[in-house]
Formats: C-alpha cells, structure tokens, sequence
C-alpha cells in the first residue's frame, strides 16, 4: 500500500533557492544552508512526497501534479538512487535532489541485513537504510559533502548507511561559518559519520549516540591532507586547541538565528594514540555541550 505523507524536508522552493543562488559568492563561503545545487532525501519505496517546484523531473517513480508549483513523487518500488531535478520555469535554474529509496529496517533479519550487521537500536530505528555502492559512493549528498564520508568504519563486504538530511544542511552551514571566520575549508574530513549500533556498541560509546541515527559527525579541518586537524591558532601544532577554535566557531554559528534548532549538539575531543583532535557535531533537538 502506498504511503502518502508531505514531507517539510521533501519540500523544495526554486524561487527561493534562484534568488538566494543570484546573491551568493562563489566558493565555500557561500551559504548553503539557505540555498546549494545539490540536497539528500531518503524515502521509503512507494513512498509519496511533495515537492515544491515550477519543474520536477524524477529519473523514476511516478509525478503528478498538485498544482500551484506543486508535485507529488511517487517514490520506486525497488531500493536505490533516483535523482530528481528541480528546474527554474526558464531553465536558468535547477536543483539536483539525490533522491534515495532505502531498504526498509523491517527487511532485517535479526541483527543483520542482507549479511550486514547492524545490530539493535536502543529506541526507534531509523526508517531504512541506504546500500552504498561503487556507483553511489561518490555520489554528492550537498555541496561540499559525499555518500561515501558518513560511511561506518565496520568491516563487511555490504556497506549501509543511514542518510539524514538535516546533518548535511548543518555541516554545510558550519563549513560557510568557518570560512566567513577566516578559516580555509573547501569540506571536513569526516572522521566518524553513521555507526551501526552493533559498531558504536564495540567502541565503547554511549548507549543512544547520535551516530547511529546519522545524526552525527566527528569533523576536522585538513586542508594539508596530512590526516590530522590543520593549525587553526598559528602555534605549530595539532591539538585540543586547534579543536576549540573550531568549537567556537560552530557554537557561535548555532547561536545565529540559521543555526537555531538546526545544530543540536557540539562536543570537542583531544588527541589520543588513534586519533588527532576533532569536534563532534549533531542534530538533536535539544542544545547539549561537552
């Protein structure tokens, strides 16, 4: 049976993203938390959802229209990446949403999925799961951010990961903060991104970590690609004070009125023998610092 549900993050205006995408400057600075060429949406197979739109052109499913820029997509039976473009009425404009199908989380069979582990979720599991693949890997999920950086770090031939939209707006609104505060970043290297909670159990981590839901991202700058956070303070060093400029500047830009009730959680981490510093970044509903 179809499911039929308008979405408030399936909801995409052209003519405000057109008029936003004329103003903006060029590179990592701009700010695409309010406008991007390219957005992430994960729908349940057959699921319907609205789009707002002068033109919608789906590469699959089914479209119809609801009037007044509106239209509703009808999503593929079969899992899988299905890009849509959001087009300006005189095609000067266009948007990419990577539309993907997930596999619904009640395909799993006990702790697994199609031989994957995924293990049990403490509270209310997430949707699906989206299968990454060769092809999709690379795929972009927004501007500046791809599939294949939120991938778990469990070993296994199948790879799943659970793709939450509101973490990539949020990521690329702290990128265009950290450039607008003078900080070079064309993206972040994502050290960790979505855990299983079969992973996130073997690692030791709290029990309801934002993780888990895709909810979450262990963040650095390396703009030298040498695998650690860049120096931020001028001193000559990578550590935990590379990692509280960058605290300060996502918590200052979660105080901004685009970052209220988008950034939930800020957490900063020293460096150990596994890892370089890094700051931890989430989309919960509540603020939480540590």
């Amino acid at each position: 049976m179809t499911k039929k549900r308008i979405l408030a993050r399936a909801t995409w205006s052209l003519s405000v993203l057109t008029v936003v995408a004329a103003a903006r400057p060029a590179g990592p600075t701009r700010d695409p938390g309010a406008a991007g060429r390219v957005r992430a949406l994960a729908v349940l197979p057959s699921e319907t959802v609205t789009l707002e739109a002068v033109v919608a052109r789906p590469t699959a499913g089914r479209i119809a229209p609801l009037g007044r820029g509106r239209w509703a997509w009808t999503a593929p039976p079969t899992p899988g990446l299905y890009p849509i473009k959001i087009v300006a009425a005189d095609g000067s404009d266009s948007v990419t949403v990577q539309a993907f199908v997930v596999v619904p989380y009640d395909q799993l069979r006990g702790e697994f999925l199609n031989g994957y582990r995924i293990g049990h979720y403490p509270k209310s599991p997430p949707a699906g799961f989206v299968e990454v693949t060769p092809e999709t890997a690379d795929v972009l999920v927004s501007p500046h951010f791809r599939l294949k950086q939120f991938l778990c770090k469990q070993p296994g031939g199948r790879k799943y990961v659970v793709v939450n939209e509101r973490l990539y707006i949020a990521l690329e609104y702290v990128l265009a903060r950290v450039n607008a505060a003078g900080y070079r970043a064309t993206s972040f290297h994502v050290m960790s991104g979505y855990r299983t909670p079969a992973y996130n159990r073997s690692l030791g981590n709290v029990r309801y970590s934002q993780h888990q839901w895709g909810a979450a991202a262990d963040i650095f700058i390396d703009e030298n690609g040498d695998g650690v956070m860049d120096d931020l303070n001028g001193d000559g060093r990578s550590d935990i004070r590379d990692a509280e400029v960058l605290y300060r500047v996502i918590d200052r830009a979660a105080a901004r009125p685009k970052g209220r009730g988008l950034i939930g959680g800020i957490g900063k981490y020293r460096s150990t023998a596994a890892h370089g510093p890094f700051v931890h970044v989430d989309v919960r509903g509540g603020k939480a610092r540590w």
